[in-house]
């Protein structure tokens, strides 16, 4: 006779010997939605985005906050997993993403007070098989989704940016990267429209007004060729790790290890370094209302330019706290997220400088 799963454990369990407990079921994080903590505000958070006037991180354990004060009090979000979240990105004040690791991609349409799922690690594979199956070198690229489908959900999604409601990208880890062309409900792999043939990771993603740019290990900096849908390698000025990119129309810069700090004026042809006077990596980046932009290290230094990033000057913030991510708001200041949770800190009129 046939017994059920559920009648075969329910007979194991009796079978146990007195004072044995028998263990609690293995739940992956990718289905186990994110617990409700009144600490969340000040665990490990590891990026910010606005979404219209509301403020939303994301961090470990599928952290989700979000904000309608300036950063001054925080709420925590609905989520479906438990996986660490890197990156969030809103492309209207309702519809946003954030993606982390496990390849986890995930949607609000309610300016991120809820979230649902949309893709994750578990998909990559069998999404990159079907895609390649009739690429023109397709035993290359197919080797790389066996391995990707091999290996299961261990590879992290790094950064996230749209540019509207549909169109879409994320980047992650060993040169995974993904478009969509209809806000998330499908993904088609970009890995063998990259100029990368080392795999480098790709640690970010922004554009200027007029580029598009990806950011990643040894230096590797790549831009959207949007007439062959390619992105293109430039050459670098730097053989160090950017870890990312903040632009505005006219000017771009990229950032990484050591404080180094690159500026180009003509779409990434030519790049002149920035000094910034810190030993330490660059780690966030932010603009506020009237164009200034903000560096912020690993350390939690804070720099500020007032000429498009041709320069910058340090700016007193109070205590130095590790910062991942942060955003500019008029009235509170610098929003920061870090391995300490959520702060504020108060700047100073950038006339006084």
């Amino acid at each position: 006779m046939l017994f059920s799963k559920r009648i075969a454990l329910a007979a194991l369990a009796l079978a146990l010997p007195a004072g044995i407990s028998q263990a609690a079921p293995f739940v992956d994080v990718l289905d186990l939605p994110a617990q409700h903590s009144e600490l969340a505000a000040s665990n490990p958070l590891l990026d910010l985005a606005e979404a219209g006037k509301r403020l939303v991180a994301v961090g470990q354990r599928g952290h989700i906050l979000y904000s309608d004060d300036g950063g001054r009090t925080w709420s925590q979000a609905s989520v479906p997993v438990s996986s660490d979240l890197t990156a969030v990105h809103f492309a209207t004040p309702t519809l946003g993403w954030a993606v982390g690791h496990d390849g986890v991609v995930l949607h609000s349409s309610d300016g991120g007070r809820t979230w649902t799922k949309q893709l994750d690690g578990r998909q990559l594979g069998r999404l990159m098989l079907d895609a390649y199956a009739n690429h023109p070198d397709a035993e290359r690229w197919l080797e790389e989704a066996h391995r990707i489908e091999s290996e299961g959900a261990d590879k992290p999604f790094l950064d996230v940016w749209f540019e509207d409601e549909r169109n879409g990208f994320i980047v992650g880890a060993f040169n995974l990267i993904f478009r969509t062309r209809d806000g998330g409900q499908s993904w088609e792999p970009w890995t063998d429209r990259t100029d990368n043939p080392s795999a480098f990771h790709l640690n970010a993603i922004g554009y200027d007004g007029r580029d598009l740019f990806v950011v990643g290990e040894q230096g590797l900096v790549l831009r959207l060729n949007p007439a062959s849908e390619r992105f293109e390698a430039l050459t670098s000025p730097y053989q160090g790790s950017f870890f990312g990119v903040i632009g505005q129309p006219g000017s771009v810069l990229v950032y990484g290890l050591r404080g180094h700090v690159f500026r180009s004026t003509d779409g990434g042809a030519n790049w002149v370094q920035v000094d910034t006077g810190l030993p330490v990596s660059i780690t966030a980046s932010a603009r506020d209302a009237s164009g200034h932009l903000y560096l912020l290290s690993q350390a939690g230094h804070t720099l500020r330019s007032l000429d498009g990033g041709a320069s910058f000057q340090a700016v007193e913030t109070g205590p130095l706290v590790p910062v991942s991510g942060a955003v500019a708001q008029a009235e509170t200041g610098l929003v920061l997220a870090g391995n300490r949770g959520l702060s504020l800190r108060a700047l100073a009129p950038a006339q006084q400088e």
